[in-house]
């Protein structure tokens, strides 16, 4: 069994048990993930640092390895479905969200930008809305943006 961290579009957080990760998969394509709390079908997995029941220093690294690149395997699934499924309005889509959302316009599938300011204007609204997950670096990367 696995344990994953789940996190809704409203941000709320919980766990679910999947007896695999094609198990998570194939929940999370036929919609039968909801978010316990307000009851949204628009579930992710949150980032989560995997349980490691060991002091040695490689296989703490090969077990956050594992994470890094399921997590980033997760994440590209998402963005090719998002890319091919949805139309991006770039640096619009508040305001595109927003005529969706009060009827203005035909209803359809968008992505774009927003600064987090936006978003949560946008939920205060009753916009719905989610990030699209994003990969995680590789580590000498990650050091690299640092420096």
């Amino acid at each position: 069994m696995m344990k994953y961290s789940l996190r809704c579009s409203d941000g709320h957080q919980f766990e679910g048990w999947f007896s695999s990760s094609a198990d998570y998969d194939r929940q999370k394509e036929e919609g039968l993930l909801e978010c316990p709390v307000c009851g949204t079908d628009e579930v992710q997995k949150a980032l989560m640092a995997p349980a490691v029941r060991t002091s040695r220093r490689a296989e703490s690294s090969r077990a956050m390895e594992t994470f890094r690149r399921e997590w980033n395997e997760t994440a590209k699934k998402a963005q090719v479905y998002v890319e091919k499924n949805f139309e991006n309005v770039g640096k619009r889509f508040p305001e595109e969200a927003r005529k969706i959302h009060y009827g203005e316009v035909e209803a359809k599938q968008i992505y774009g930008e927003a600064s987090p300011k936006e978003v949560k204007e946008l939920k205060e609204e009753g916009v719905t809305v989610a990030p699209v997950p994003q990969p995680v670096p590789e580590p000498s990367e990650a050091k690299k943006k640092l420096n």
